[in-house]
């Protein structure tokens, strides 16, 4: 089943290239099925790259969703032209009355920051309230996982001596999990940042619960234990030359940055080892199944 964006987002052409089913509102207005609502608030610089990497996921089921992207109203991105912003996004204030079978919030580049000093926290932590009652199941990732962990149970996060940046091994630390329905043993996750969550911390919080984390990168997946708040601390849902553009642009700018980890072949930067297609494919499609679609009420107002 397809999902449902407008025809002139930018997403909606390179997906269809991709052979991935996407429809237009007008066509999807025609038939008679309750889809799935879904929330992306975007908080990337790179929107429109972020919007397409979620929106290739998300279409990878047999559902079909809808889709709102949401902006913060106290900030305003540099990095896309105000057009697009104004034609596809719409501010948290134009929704909080609406509710959500699911929402994703995206990391952002404020991780060095203390989350209270970032210019939108007051609203991001609105939505984090927003969300807790407003919607059936929540993904957070990276800096936005970090942050809801904050603002939900206390957590915070501690600088790293250099950046984790690459593609590292996980494994799954709870039995039957069905988020990790179909993944190998061992699955690969990328990973982009200069944080990380206190671990021990989310270990000690008996609402929280790990299931997946690796040997180098430490917790890749923690989820409550009310099965609505999902953090992934990885970026499972990166196109094939998302890091190697990271790379290139931090050593444009002069920065000390080593090449991500397990990433390029041989050390070519023009040979990609993309070693987790299939595990953000089945991440996404998972959530959507089991903690979305299956307990999600029929009547969003129940």
């Amino acid at each position: 089943m397809p999902i449902v964006i407008p025809k002139d987002i930018p997403a909606f052409s390179v997906l269809k290239k991709e052979n991935i089913f996407v429809m237009p509102k007008k066509r999807a207005e025609s038939q008679d099925i309750r889809p799935i609502e879904i929330a992306i608030v975007n908080l990337m610089p790179t929107k429109i790259e972020t919007e397409t990497q979620l929106l290739r996921l998300l279409a990878n089921t047999p559902l079909q969703v809808n889709l709102t992207l949401i902006k913060t109203a106290t900030y305003k991105s540099t990095n896309v032209s105000g057009g697009h912003m104004e034609r596809f996004y719409k501010t948290f204030d134009e929704v909080r009355g609406t509710r959500f079978d699911g929402m994703i919030i995206t990391g952002a580049p404020v991780e060095t920051m203390d989350f209270t000093d970032v210019a939108y926290w007051k609203e991001l932590e609105e939505i984090f309230d927003y969300a807790d009652s407003m919607v059936t199941s929540t993904i957070y990732i990276c800096w936005g996982a970090q942050a809801a962990m904050y603002h939900y149970y206390g957590i915070g996060k501690i600088p790293l001596e250099k950046k984790l940046f690459g593609i590292f091994k996980n494994r799954a630390t709870s039995a039957f999990e069905p988020l990790l329905k179909g993944l190998n043993d061992r699955f690969s996750i990328p990973h982009s940042r200069h944080t990380r969550i206190d671990e021990d911390a989310v270990r000690a919080n008996k609402k929280l619960r790990v299931i997946a984390e690796g040997d180098d990168c430490g917790l890749s997946i923690v989820k409550s234990k009310d099965d609505r708040k999902f953090f992934f601390f990885g970026h499972s849902e990166y196109d094939r030359e998302t890091l190697k553009l990271e790379y290139m642009r931090d050593k444009e700018k002069g920065l000390r940055i080593d090449p991500p980890a397990n990433y390029f072949i041989d050390g070519d930067v023009n040979r990609i080892n993309m070693s987790w297609n299939s595990t953000g494919n089945l991440l996404f499609y998972n959530w959507l199944n089991h903690y979305v679609y299956q307990v999600t009420p029929y009547n969003l107002e129940d």
